[in-house]
């Protein structure tokens, strides 16, 4: 095999031809390429090519403000994005609400499984993932920019079963990233928080006939990695490009942390506490969900509110049940904020085709997922609000397909502050934001859906919790101090029926110790 190229971040981003369709590496905010997407981004700055690029990305990947794929945000460069999740990405997220780039939001597990059948010469992906959601073609068809005319998701009968067809398409050059190179192109990813979905880019780009480029930190000389540490073969790969560590950190949290690779694993010791805020009332109740399990369950956690559930897992030594995140970690300890995707002490790091074919396939026992808006009937949406844009991420695939869902999000928001005195929870400032209304805006989960499939859903928020029953949602725990009337029914646009059996939250979520080292908390599992 012949040395590969080892070109410049700026000799890469000539390659990339007008009209071509393009993908980016990268997990959230774990693993993204900046060297090579700055490079591309200031070539079209200076020569206003290349133009009208059509990009592919499953999880979205940024920091909510200038870095990962914001740095594509120029009017031209793009001219349609089809992706998962937006919300690290608001610069781009803006454009397509303003109509500047035909926008779509296809699920996060979709796409990821799109690249392995491009690869694969397949027509594209079957799947019942997105039924009855906004992204169905009989609702929105996942658009979200008013420039979208087109209809690419198609509804098919197979098998007697209703399904949506994603369709397959050429992708002309992968941005990827890895640890190491040798010379002839194979790639590891040692040092890397997760291997998001690089083999299988890598192979699609390369089955399409285009060009994947790699960054990484080292290049070493042919012969000298191990077989069983090359994430991506080198048959795959066309050029290499050197980073600066600066432009190469783990996340956009951390430089690095070696407890995300597995490099260094620290004496276990609890978590360090908390404050008793809102949200973590909320973990704290949802948690216990882990309790009720007849075997110790295999989790999800989503991004935002959920994320706190792995900091009181940590607080309560809670070591039976097995979390997981969409980009492939299995085990561990989640981070969050700017290293969400990345776990501390994982047991195993898939990549992320893999972790969704568990996932679409029941595998996950208890979802964790955050919601934007909750209306009457029980829909949730936490793909788009007014002209905010976050899409979907992993979210429709985890919600359609786990077998308990628990929604975790405070009552109100903007603004909301709540205080915990005696053993009892009160209402300081209510928020301006009403998360529960009478319809949602987008439907990104529908309840009625869910029900025929005999799902268990629950919504938690940190003053009382819902049961979604016979196609709306019943008030079935109120925390005590909370007042029914002026606390919940006042405060709340969606219609809500109150249990006769409505009982008291449990009293150890709202003492200040870990809930484990309370009375109150020994028989939770009845």
């Amino acid at each position: 095999m012949h040395d590969k190229p080892i070109i410049s971040a700026e000799n890469a981003a000539q390659l990339v031809q007008e009209g071509w369709t393009i993908t980016t590496g990268g997990f959230g905010s774990c693993g993204h390429p900046d060297t090579l997407t700055r490079a591309l981004a200031q070539r079209f700055t200076s020569e206003e090519q290349p133009c009208g690029l059509t990009l592919v990305f499953a999880a979205g990947q940024g920091d909510k403000a200038e870095k990962g794929l914001n740095l594509l945000a120029h009017r031209g460069l793009l001219k349609k994005a089809i992706g998962g999740y937006w919300a690290l990405t608001p610069a781009l997220a803006t454009m397509a609400a303003r109509g500047e780039i035909e926008a779509h939001n296809w699920p996060q597990g979709v796409i990821s499984h799109l690249y392995r059948a491009i690869a694969g010469k397949k027509p594209g992906v079957v799947t019942h993932i997105g039924l009855d959601t906004f992204i169905d073609p009989r609702r929105e068809g996942g658009k979200l920019s008013p420039s979208c005319k087109e209809d690419l998701i198609q509804v098919i009968t197979l098998g007697g079963q209703e399904q949506l067809f994603y369709p397959a398409f050429p992708i002309h050059c992968a941005f990827l990233r890895g640890t190491r190179a040798d010379r002839h192109g194979n790639i590891t990813m040692e040092a890397e928080a997760n291997f998001q979905d690089s083999l299988a880019q890598a192979q699609a780009v390369h089955n399409s006939g285009g060009i994947v480029v790699v960054q990484v930190l080292e290049v070493v000389e042919a012969g000298t990695l191990a077989p069983h540490e090359v994430r991506i073969p080198g048959i795959f790969v066309d050029y290499l490009v050197k980073a600066a560590e600066a432009d190469h950190w783990q996340t956009y949290g951390e430089r690095y942390n070696p407890t995300y690779s597995g490099m260094w694993t620290p004496a276990r010791r609890a978590g360090q506490p908390f404050d008793l805020n809102a949200k973590k009332i909320i973990a704290r109740r949802a948690y216990l969900e882990t309790r009720r399990c007849a075997r110790s369950p295999v989790i999800n956690l989503g991004i935002g509110t959920p994320e706190y559930i792995a900091r009181v897992a940590a607080e309560e030594h809670g070591e039976d049940a097995t979390l997981t995140i969409e980009s492939g970690v299995i085990g561990g300890t989640p981070a969050g904020g700017l290293s969400f995707g990345a776990a501390s002490n994982p047991r195993a790091i898939l990549d992320q085709p893999s972790q969704f074919d568990f996932y679409d396939g029941g595998g996950i026992d208890i979802a964790f997922l955050g919601c934007g808006q909750v209306d009457s009937r029980g829909d949730v949406n936490i793909s788009r609000m007014g002209t905010r844009i976050n899409g979907v991420g992993g979210f429709v695939n985890i919600s359609q397909t786990a077998k308990k869902v628990v929604f975790c999000t405070p009552f109100t928001a903007d603004g909301l502050e709540v205080a915990v005195q005696n053993g009892e929870l009160h209402i300081v400032q209510e928020g301006r934001i009403r998360k529960f209304v009478d319809t949602v805006e987008q439907i990104s989960f529908n309840a009625a859906r869910s029900a025929a499939h005999r799902q268990e859903i629950l919504y938690v928020t940190e003053r009382g919790v819902f049961e979604l029953r016979n196609g709306g949602l019943v008030l079935t725990e109120i925390a005590k101090g909370i007042d029914l009337e002026r606390d919940i029914l006042a405060q709340c646009g969606a219609r809500i029926r109150v249990s006769e059996q409505l009982r008291a939250m449990r009293s150890a979520i709202l003492c200040e110790p870990p809930m484990a080292t309370t009375d109150a908390f020994a028989s939770v599992s009845t």
